[in-house]
C-alpha cells in the first residue's frame, strides 16, 4: 500500500510522515532535501537552476515510485511526483523562471513516467495559509530557505488548491492551520481517525 503526503513548503509533511510511520508501523520514504546538489543554487538564482532542480526531483521521485510499486511494505511518502509536475514546474514557468522550451520537455518526460506507474492508495493534502507556512519555515531555520519569496509561496498555494480540485484519486485534506498534530495529541488522533476511515472503513 502507498500513502503519500502532499503540501506546500513548511506545511508539515516530514513531521506527519514520521508520526504516521511510528503510529502505524509503516515504512517512511522521505524527500531528499539536505543532499540535493541544486537546491541552494536554485534559491540564489531560480531562473538559472529551475530546470536542473526539477529534473533532479523528477528523477528521484520516479525512482521512489518504482521502488514503492515493487515492495509489499506499507509506504508513507513525504511529497509526491505529482507536486513537481503539477505545481512546482508550472509555477516556475508562470513566473518566467523556467523557459517554455524547458517546461515542455519536462512535461513530456513526466507524462511518459506517469504512464508507467499507479496513483497512491491515499493522498493526504496538508492545506495551510501563507502566514502559517512562513512561521514554520522560519521556525526550522534552514539557511537556503531564508530567501524564499512570498509571491513564490503564494503561487504554489494557489496551484495546490487547483490541483486538489482536479485530483481523481482517494484524497484526504487536513487543515494544518487548525489541526496542530505535532503539538496536540488530540489533533493527531483526529488525523489518524480520518485515515482509518479512509483506508479501513468505519466498521
Amino acid at each position: 500500500m502507498h500513502i503519500a503526503i502532499a503540501g506546500n513548503i513548511g506545511s508539515g509533511k516530514t513531521t506527519l510522515t514520521k508520526m504516521l510511520a511510528a503510529h502505524y508501523g509503516w515504512t517512511p520514504k522521505f524527500e531528499s532535501v539536505d543532499y540535493n546538489p541544486y537546491l541552494a543554487d536554485f534559491y540564489e538564482d531560480m531562473e538559472r537552476w529551475s530546470f536542473n532542480l526539477q529534473i533532479y526531483f523528477l528523477n528521484k521521485r520516479f525512482k521512489d515510485v518504482v521502488e514503492i510499486s515493487r515492495t509489499d511494505d506499507i509506504i508513507i511518502q513525504d511529497r509526491t511526483i505529482y507536486e513537481d509536475a503539477r505545481i512546482f514546474a508550472p509555477n516556475l514557468h508562470a513566473m518566467g523562471l523556467m523557459s517554455t522550451r524547458d517546461f515542455e520537455s519536462y512535461s513530456d518526460l513526466f507524462d511518459l513516467m506517469m504512464s508507467l506507474v499507479s496513483k497512491p492508495d491515499l493522498m493526504i493534502y496538508l492545506r495551510s495559509s501563507i502566514p502559517n507556512l512562513v512561521a514554520q519555515i522560519q521556525k526550522r531555520g534552514r539557511e537556503y530557505e531564508r530567501s524564499i519569496r512570498i509571491d513564490y509561496l503564494t503561487g504554489l498555494n494557489e496551484r495546490y488548491e487547483n490541483w486538489v480540485k482536479e485530483y481523481d484519486g482517494r484524497l484526504l485534506i487536513i487543515d494544518v492551520d487548525r489541526i496542530k498534530f505535532e503539538n496536540r495529541p488530540e489533533d493527531f488522533q483526529e488525523v489518524t481517525d480520518k485515515i482509518d476511515a479512509e483506508l479501513f472503513g468505519l466498521f
